[in-house]
């Protein structure tokens, strides 16, 4: 199962070396960029706007509590996850990377579009399903697109992946800004049409720009195999049965047949994903005939895997439990101009740090490297995790003050996130990586779906913790953030203290 299109350099476009170019690049990657960008616009701002709107009771949201608001978050950005892998073998073996961009770009803006008219809870939550499934399908054949574009592969697509990175955090700092403004202004529907507006603007810029991608993504790993025809009409089959099964599903919990409980159905995935990767790992380490060396080095894959899950588990509190914590409890009022802070404005800030900083640690990373004191990735992991903790300090005296009848300074929550940003940095851009190093070759392609479910269960667990915290019990909210603290420093510590041991069962992977 793999999740990017194949990429044999005799089916990339010619004009990714020898074509137009701008700034050194190929101009398909601008038409990338843009595509990109407005795509995690509209995933981050409406992500920004989930838990308020589920849980607003005063104007115009489903005023849930916050345990089912944030059981369905979980649940959302988690099969936004797990969702890329059917995404990804639907582009690599049916319809080629570049048509699942362009139509999951279509189904996100169709999804978010049905928030913005979703009167009704059943129009809502199957806007939602149609966001996921697009994601589903843009998301991770987008990025193969970009390799593509650069056969010769080397520093040049290195340098072609930052600029794309950048485009999806420019994306990740305007969404939270302009869904957030438009929600306090104008109230949560405008807000969820601007997604899937500038989502539609970004299909149709990526339909007039594709000539820019010469043949980038319009390879299919099936088309010259063997029984190809056979091999299409089983694919299209299994994508029939798949989303029937969704339709099904959501049709009968619409008609009321089957009562679904967020709550219970978050806790029974997660249960599901967490049994999946158990039953995964034991048929690799026991069952897959594995040399001695690759066995080592599944352990180690399944060490990052566990500080893969706990690390989001904790910083997507960014959109559940920190996002209502911003709403409720911090001073947003800037005096000086009459004007109060969107809590979704807080969305933004990850972004606006990965930007300042990213190129800093990566600069750090590489001095230390020419000293032989660049630590091993699951040294990396460790202190990610660490870091994330020590983030959690600032929450727990932003609810000192609010226990004590206050309003929290918002630079609490802005170094919060500080931190947990520094964690990301340490953890995020090394994980893939490595696992892809670290996997035996016949089994790149899992690891690659391996790593989109480590973040799943995190994710969906993120929705799960953030139930903990109770809107009539500020009183507990100290005590609750602060183990946060003491379990994810002490699992960073753990993993820091385990890093030598474990790099040893690398096998001289560096």
């Amino acid at each position: 199962m793999s999740l990017s299109t194949a990429r044999d350099p005799d089916s990339v476009s010619d004009n990714a070396l020898a074509g137009k170019q701008l700034f050194g690049h190929p101009r398909g990657l601008m038409t990338l960029f843009f595509t990109e960008m407005w795509e995690r616009f509209t995933y981050y701002g409406m992500r920004a706007l989930l838990v308020l709107f589920l849980a607003d009771a005063v104007n115009g949201g489903f005023g849930l509590d916050d345990r089912t608001a944030t059981a369905i978050y979980g649940l959302y950005i988690s099969a936004s996850y797990i969702l890329a892998l059917p995404g990804g073998w639907i582009a690599d073996r049916l319809i080629g990377a570049r048509r699942a961009v362009f139509h999951g770009g279509i189904l996100i803006a169709i999804g978010n579009l049905l928030l913005a008219i979703g009167s009704t809870t059943a129009t809502f939550y199957g806007g939602l399903i149609v966001i996921v499934c697009g994601v589903g399908l843009l998301k991770p054949n987008i990025s193969a697109m970009v390799a593509d574009l650069y056969p010769e592969g080397g520093g040049r697509r290195d340098a072609g992946f930052t600029i794309f990175y950048m485009g999806i955090n420019v994306g990740a700092f305007l969404g939270p800004l302009l869904t957030g403004w438009l929600a306090v202004k104008f109230g949560w529907r405008p807000a969820f049409a601007a997604g899937g507006i500038l989502m539609a603007a970004g299909v149709v810029q990526f339909h007039l720009f594709q000539k820019h991608l010469g043949h980038a993504g319009m390879h299919t790993s099936s088309a010259q195999a063997e029984g190809a025809a056979t091999n299409q009409r089983n694919g299209w089959l299994t994508v029939a049965a798949l989303v029937g099964g969704i339709a099904l599903a959501y049709g009968l919990c619409v008609s009321g047949i089957v009562q679904i409980n967020p709550l219970v159905l978050a806790r029974l995935t997660g249960f599901i994903l967490a049994s999946i990767a158990i039953v995964y790992f034991a048929y690799m380490l026991f069952f897959a005939s594995l040399t001695s060396i690759e066995r080592r080095r599944m352990v180690v894959i399944l060490f990052l895997f566990i500080g893969c899950a706990l690390f989001w588990a904790g910083f997507e509190q960014t959109g559940a439990s920190l996002n209502l914590f911003a709403e409720r409890y911090v001073d947003r009022t800037l005096e000086m101009f009459n004007f109060d802070i969107p809590a979704a404005w807080f969305q933004s800030l990850n972004a606006v740090f990965i930007l300042i900083f990213a190129a800093p640690v990566s600069m750090i990373w590489v001095a230390l490297a020419k000293r032989n004191l660049d630590p091993s990735a699951p040294a990396k992991f460790g202190l990610a995790l660490i870091l994330l903790g020590v983030g959690f300090l600032f929450m727990v005296m932003a609810a000192n003050v609010v226990a004590a009848g206050g309003k929290a300074a918002p630079s609490l929550l802005a170094l919060t996130y500080l931190l947990h940003t520094y964690g990301e940095l340490c953890l995020s851009p090394v994980g893939l990586s490595y696992v892809t190093k670290l996997a035996p070759a016949r089994y790149v392609s899992q690891m690659m779906g391996v790593w989109f479910l480590a973040t799943s269960v995190g994710n969906l667990s993120a929705g799960l913790l953030a139930g903990m915290f109770e809107a009539d019990n500020v009183g507990a909210m100290p005590g609750q953030y602060m183990q946060f603290v003491y379990f994810i420093v002490g699992a960073g510590i753990v993993l820091l203290l385990l890093s030598k041991p474990v790099k040893k069962l690398m096998g001289g992977v560096h």
